[in-house]
């Protein structure tokens, strides 16, 4: 086994879940040339994405990379997920987890002027 541990979260199944539904019906939409169908697939798929940011916010999504093996299993919460993951996209989509590439321009010195 890894010791990234990859995708074994409670957000990372949901999503897969909701998402394969919207794809499925997206899908059998195409197949029986029905735009709703297609329509309400991809809107499921959208709510897919939507879930799993939600639930990566709240703790159930961990950051990848190598974690003691006491946090590999489905239900342990991530107790880093409030301050946010460093480079982690969801993370800085959601104002947390700035990471080390951010640079701070508040109270930088200007050249040229007298301080």
């Amino acid at each position: 086994m890894s010791l990234h541990d990859e995708g074994h979260t409670i957000a990372g199944w949901t999503g897969f879940c909701i998402g394969a539904a919207g794809s499925g019906l997206a899908g059998a939409g195409v197949c029986v040339a029905s735009l709703p169908a297609v329509g309400a697939g991809l809107v499921i798929a959208g709510a897919g994405v939507l879930v799993t940011w939600a639930l990566h916010l709240a703790g159930w999504g961990k950051p990848p990379g190598v974690r003691p093996r006491g946090q590999w299993g489905m239900r342990v919460r991530d107790s880093q997920a409030r301050a946010g993951h460093a480079g982690c996209v969801a993370c800085r989509l959601a104002g947390r987890g700035r990471d080390s590439r951010s640079v701070e321009v508040a109270g930088a010195a200007v050249p040229g002027e007298a301080g």
